[in-house]
């Protein structure tokens, strides 16, 4: 019975841990275009400065996507073939929980495992979590058209560890700069 507790705390810990942690990841594309033709790229700066975060933050995003391009043998270039332009939106997220049925005790049965007895007991918890969406996109610089663009959602994490934050940073952009070139992702599948 103690094992049992114990797996259900750490898998409910670990769930938590995940959902917190993932980046959804979207990302649409121009069909036309020729994605072996872009090898080179230059960040858009007019579209870049509208983008409202820090601009901390803005380089450490631009330095993520520096990195994520150049493992693909993506140079930067004066004359490129596509301009890399990005922004944000942020929403505050509400999460409800009840805390009804089985689960260790509450305020005066901290240890009690049986019906009625939720995390804490009765009610519910609501918390607050900021999701953000950073926006990644790709354009035509001859045409100055969009050709690509990829969206990551996730939950920001509000800590003052830099480490952290540039963590989380380069975690977003690598996951949503993996759907690009699509033609690269389709090979993949």
């Amino acid at each position: 019975m103690k094992s049992l507790k114990r797996f259900t705390l750490a898998a409910f810990t670990l769930g938590l841990l995940v959902s917190c942690s993932s980046v959804r990841v979207i990302s649409d594309y121009d069909q036309k275009a020729d994605f072996n033709t872009y090898k080179s790229y230059a960040f858009y700066k007019t579209g870049i400065d509208k983008a409202q975060i820090s601009d901390l933050d803005k380089k450490r995003i631009l330095r993520a996507i520096e990195t994520e391009l150049g493992s693909r043998g993506f140079i930067k270039s004066d004359n490129p073939d596509v301009l890399i332009s990005i922004f944000t939106k942020e929403r505050e997220r509400v999460d409800v929980y009840n805390n009804y049925g089985w689960g260790w005790g509450g305020f005066y049965r901290p240890w009690a495992w049986g019906p009625g007895w939720g995390w804490g007991g009765y009610g519910n918890n609501v918390s607050t979590r900021t999701e953000g969406s950073l926006y990644i996109d790709v354009i035509d610089a001859n045409k100055k058209e969009l050709v690509w663009q990829g969206r990551g959602v996730g939950t920001l994490n509000n800590t003052n560890s830099i480490e952290k934050k540039e963590q989380r940073i380069r975690e977003f952009v690598s996951q949503i700069l993996e759907e690009y070139p699509p033609n690269m992702a389709m090979a993949a599948n």
